[in-house]
């Protein structure tokens, strides 16, 4: 146990495999890199193969890579199959296509594709990967999501369908760790805070420290919490 509070991952035969979605770039490369360093076998992935090559490449030899469309059953389906030892995954892939609009303005087809990725997408990899791991009696799922979805702090108007898709993706998180309640896998949502990456390069919190509490929700002991909303080691309200 570190001085987080947390435990590392066991060494030698049993070490954890961690699968890491749209991870070539930005926050989940980020992750990717933290959970290589705390001893993880880390699976990078993306929608492009080649970028998910090329950025497990950068990170190490041993950490490995596939292609994974959280938006295409087709491309879930295969991942599952081709990593069926997954323990850990981070769902990180997400996007924001909305800044500015309000409400009312918003296109519906901006809505729908934000949807698509942030919420249904994430819904879609953890129905293809958490059943292996409740059968196994272990496992972490952390979802990235945003205080702008938190009913607590108030949803932000200034990108709705984004606010919308992650108050959505909280609930599926609290959804799930009800149902895994028990079998020793842990669900959690995480809130990196504002990050510089693509999406927000205005930021000035680098990826690097974000990813940090994302790391953190994976390494939490078995007898942590599961179903919450987590800024570091801080509880968020939904």
């Amino acid at each position: 146990m570190n001085a987080a509070g947390t435990v590392q991952p066991e060494r030698g035969p049993r070490v954890r495999t961690a699968l890491v979605t749209g991870a070539n770039r930005g926050l989940g490369r980020a992750v990717a890199a933290e959970l290589h360093s705390r001893g993880f076998e880390v699976v990078v992935s993306a929608r492009d193969g080649a970028r998910a090559r090329e950025a497990a490449a950068g990170l190490g030899r041993s950490v490995r890579h596939v292609a994974l469309d959280v938006t295409d059953p087709a491309s879930v389906t295969a991942a599952a199959r081709a990593l069926p030892e997954v323990d850990v995954l981070v769902s990180n892939a997400g996007v924001l296509l909305d800044t500015g609009a309000d409400p009312l303005t918003v296109e519906p087809e901006l809505v729908e594709r934000t949807m698509a990725v942030n919420l249904l997408g994430s819904w879609r990899v953890a129905q293809a990967f958490l059943p292996a791991m409740i059968d196994r009696g272990w496992g972490r799922l952390v979802f990235v999501s945003s205080a702008t979805g938190s009913f607590t702090a108030g949803l932000f108007i200034g990108c709705p369908a984004y606010s919308v898709s992650k108050a959505a993706l909280n609930g599926l998180t609290q959804m799930l760790a009800a149902h895994t309640e028990g079998t020793g896998v842990l669900v959690n949502a995480v809130n990196p805070g504002q990050t510089k990456t693509r999406m927000m390069p205005s930021a000035t919190r680098t990826a690097e420290e974000s990813a940090i509490a994302v790391a953190d929700a994976v390494t939490l002991p078995d007898s942590g919490p599961t179903g919450t909303f987590r800024r570091g080691d801080r509880l968020i309200g939904w």
